[in-house]
């Protein structure tokens, strides 16, 4: 039986929300999703598997995924990579279309009063939205990261935020890109949405000169400058995008 194309997009949104080591036929997410589908698990891992063919992160780190991607699954994906949004919310709809309603997050809420489209009446349905996609981003980032800060890897997944390096209110096109985000413990997070530290296009840490003056302070010393000019974590998949960077470097004058 031929994949439709809201099958392959809600499968699309499994592959964004799992760690690439959990796209396996064991995976409970997966055999609720095959049941739904009225598919195999073996069925439903095997296509996450052939998206993963897609990802060119995944090729560079020498993992091949599985061969056989039909020309609908290089569509939906080539989407994705155009409009990352838009095909997000699709992949999402299509997903709750089979399995119910996305989770919402448990990271405090993005204030909503910064988005235009949110600005008018402030609905419930509207603060809904924006936690379910917050959710969407978060479960996206910390899969790739393997729930672990990029910069002082915390494993704690309650300290832990997705962290949008050009803020929500900055880039509608790109809310829900894990490409524009970064695994941080809340301390870092915190430091970096202040542009007390930034992650360079080459993927390193730089600390504000203000806080450098500061070195007598000895929590601040461990916590944060011993991580100058030091490189992050890489993600498996959705390496934070060096556009995005250089965009957070220039707005706090690090360049």
């Amino acid at each position: 039986m031929n994949w439709t194309r809201d099958q392959i997009l809600a499968a699309l949104h499994l592959y964004t929300q799992l760690p690439f080591g959990q796209l396996h036929q064991r995976n409970p997410r997966i055999q609720a999703l095959a049941d739904k589908m009225g598919r195999t698990p073996s069925s439903v891992a095997m296509k996450l598997t052939n998206l993963a063919s897609l990802d060119p992160q995944i090729l560079a780190n020498g993992r091949k995924g599985l061969p056989g991607a039909s020309q609908l699954d290089r569509q939906v994906w080539a989407e994705l990579q155009d409009q990352w949004d838009r095909t997000a919310l699709a992949a999402a709809a299509a997903f709750e279309v089979l399995s119910g309603p996305i989770e919402e997050v448990i990271e405090p809420l993005i204030d909503a009063s910064e988005d235009a489209a949110f600005q008018v009446g402030k609905t419930r349905s509207a603060t809904v939205q924006v936690r379910v996609n917050q959710s969407i981003f978060r479960r996206a980032v910390l899969a790739s990261y393997a729930s672990t800060c990029c910069i002082s890897g915390l494993a704690q997944e309650s300290l832990l935020i997705a962290s949008h390096i050009v803020p929500w209110s900055e880039d509608p096109h790109n809310r829900l890109n894990p490409h524009n985000g970064l695994c941080l413990s809340a301390l870092h997070d915190r430091a970096f949405d202040q542009g007390l530290i930034t992650v360079t296009p080459e993927y390193r840490v730089l600390v504000s000169p203000s806080l450098k003056k500061k070195s007598a302070d000895a929590f601040l010393a461990e916590s944060l400058l011993r991580f100058d000019e030091q490189p992050i974590a890489m993600p498996e998949r959705f390496k934070p995008g060096a556009d995005f960077l250089a965009w957070h470097g220039q707005r706090f004058g690090f360049c």
